[in-house]
């Protein structure tokens, strides 16, 4: 099982109630609390057969460290992630050209639900990303993926290099976005087994992730902003793969 970690603040907690009951462990709830928000959230406590402590306003301070945590706090210990070996099997069951995505250090958990809602919509077989510095399935990930962490194997890996590597052994072509790339996306050929690899958010790529890439491309920009958000990128370039491989 991935770490344990403490969530709180209403929204928060019935976000995870929602989308992934089965890695609530407990709860504590406000004891002087009986206002109708919190009524909610304990009877979907209940409903979750989540264990419920009802504790002092000053034990949740110590929970979160005097975070805003609205009179609940829940303990959530995410479901473990699969990694390269499990990948191999799925590339290996395909009867298609693989199409993945590779996230390279994605911390913020909107961006990777996003990023994880859209790879679902273009029909992406596997979203890969590195263990270290980066958000896995937080409950705020399963919330904003709306259901695509059950539909999008999502696999992280202990050396993305390496499976940047392991991927081109089997053929897959690896392009890279980056936004000093002389090339536009529009001029690549994103047919056939195909890896869009897209870097962090500030930083993007890393310097061996970017030297792993077969192709780097940019998205044209024509207005005022220099560049786009991670997730948002990434719904440009996985539908140009899209856009090229149904004219195929």
């Amino acid at each position: 099982m991935a770490g344990e970690e403490r969530i709180f603040g209403v929204h928060a907690v019935r976000a995870a109630l929602k989308y992934d009951p089965a890695h609530v462990v407990e709860a504590w709830l406000e004891r002087e609390r009986r206002d109708k928000r919190m009524a909610r959230v304990r009877d979907e406590l209940r409903r979750a057969g989540v264990t419920t402590h009802l504790v002092k306003r000053q034990e949740l301070d110590a929970l979160t460290g005097g975070g805003v945590h609205q009179g609940v706090v829940i303990s959530y210990r995410g479901p473990a992630p699969r990694d390269q070996e499990d990948l191999e099997v799925v590339l290996e069951a395909l009867d298609e050209d693989p199409f993945l995505l590779v996230l390279d250090q994605v911390q913020d958990p909107h961006n990777l639900g996003a990023c994880l809602r859209t790879a679902d919509a273009a029909g992406v077989h596997a979203v890969i990303a590195p263990r270290d510095r980066a958000v896995g399935l937080t409950p705020t990930v399963h919330k904003v993926a709306s259901g695509a962490t059950g539909s999008v194997p999502f696999f992280q890996v202990t050396n993305l290099a390496r499976c940047l590597d392991a991927l081109k052994q089997r053929g897959i072509w690896l392009v890279g976005a980056a936004g000093e790339a002389e090339q536009s996306l529009y001029d690549l050929d994103l047919g056939g087994p195909l890896a869009v690899v897209m870097g962090a958010e500030g930083e993007g790529l890393r310097r061996l992730t970017r030297e792993a890439c077969d192709f780097l491309a940019h998205i044209p920009m024509t207005g005022k902003v220099e560049s786009l958000n991670v997730s948002v990128a990434t719904g440009v370039l996985l539908y140009e793969a899209v856009r090229q491989r149904r004219a195929a």
